[in-house]
């Protein structure tokens, strides 16, 4: 790291913008790869914000096929400039490209959803919850591989987990028990993320597009059932819990996604439990039958997470950066980083 001087890479175009970064389209001017240029701005006074320290820590330690790589941090006397590996689309936009109205084919939903396991699994085995997974932030190169992105609100979860601010991922793919005020939660958030996607490739619409904390936990509860004491004890200990919840039944998944197999609906039913303790750990989930017919099936042997990673770094919780390469939720730039 902190090799080379900013003038070794090209800009070529703006991708994104946030609030720290903005991330540009860029070339290596040695080699001719495309790289993706985070420069996150300094302030003379502050000096580097605390979010792109705790991404740049994360980065450069989880090494996996599908996290982006970042090759390079650069730092000069005013910026900062992070080199990742470039990604040609985020899966919000492959989907718009790509799919029929949104919807993806079973085949490409099933490749991805191992992708976004995978990365996140080892994630996990690595005490790293990515805490923001959303399409947005799941990049796709060219050979159609998906990579998980945007690490600037992730933490690595030592002791103590009862301080996590509850102010984390967008709000459509937010697990209900953040939604209920939550700040013990655990890999499972992430989990519940990557059934809101799974379901979204299938219908090419998000499956709980709330537009407050309230209107979320409303649209959760209508079709999996509002949750009580006997189905989630503890849950009236929660801070936003409401005793006056309207009483939903729980809706079938079959009959809201026709389209899904029986297989992939009970992998979905696994990982969109309301209460956390019940989800489905993204490891179990890749040995999952409905992945039984790819090629680098889990199910057989022992764990397919082999990569590497030096040692879980301590990290505060935080803050975001410009689009798929570290975004605040919400605002995600144009370019999907």
């Amino acid at each position: 790291m902190d090799r080379r001087h900013p003038s070794s890479f090209q800009q070529l175009e703006k991708l994104g913008e946030g609030t720290y970064a903005t991330v540009y389209k860029g070339r290596n001017r040695q080699t001719g790869e495309l790289v993706a240029l985070k420069e996150i701005h300094l302030d003379s006074e502050e000096g580097t914000p605390s979010t792109a320290i705790r991404e740049i820590s994360l980065m450069k330690e989880l090494k996996h096929e599908n996290i982006v790589t970042l090759h390079d941090v650069i730092h000069t006397e005013n910026k900062l400039m992070l080199v990742f590996e470039y990604m040609d689309k985020d899966l919000k936009k492959y989907m718009d490209a790509r799919g029929d109205r949104g919807q993806l084919d079973h085949v490409t939903i099933k490749r991805f959803m191992q992708d976004l396991l995978r990365g996140t699994a080892f994630c996990h085995e690595n005490r790293v919850l990515h805490r923001d997974l959303k399409p947005q932030n799941l990049l796709i190169n060219t050979k159609g591989q998906l990579k998980l992105a945007d690490f600037g609100l992730a933490r690595a979860f030592g002791i103590p987990v009862n301080t996590f601010s509850n102010e984390v991922v967008t709000l459509w793919y937010r697990a209900p028990d953040v939604l209920l005020g939550s700040r013990t939660y655990n890999t499972s958030i992430d989990i519940w993320s990557a059934g809101c996607i799974m379901a979204e490739m299938y219908t090419g619409r998000p499956l709980f597009p709330g537009t407050t904390n309230e209107d979320q936990l409303q649209k959760i509860f209508r079709l999996m059932g509002t949750p009580s004491e006997r189905t989630w004890p503890g849950i009236s200990q929660l801070p936003e819990y409401k005793s006056n919840f309207p009483s939903y039944a729980t809706q079938s998944l079959a009959i809201l996604l026709p389209q899904i197999d029986q297989l992939g609906l009970d992998l979905l039913g696994k990982l969109l439990q309301l209460r956390p303790e019940n989800r489905i750990s993204a490891q179990d989930a890749l040995r999952h039958p409905w992945f039984s017919d790819l090629p680098n099936y889990a199910g057989h042997g022992r764990s397919h997470v082999s990569s590497t990673l030096q040692q879980p770094a301590q990290l505060g919780h935080q803050g975001g950066v410009a689009g798929g390469y570290g975004a605040q939720p919400g605002l995600v730039g144009p370019g999907g980083y």
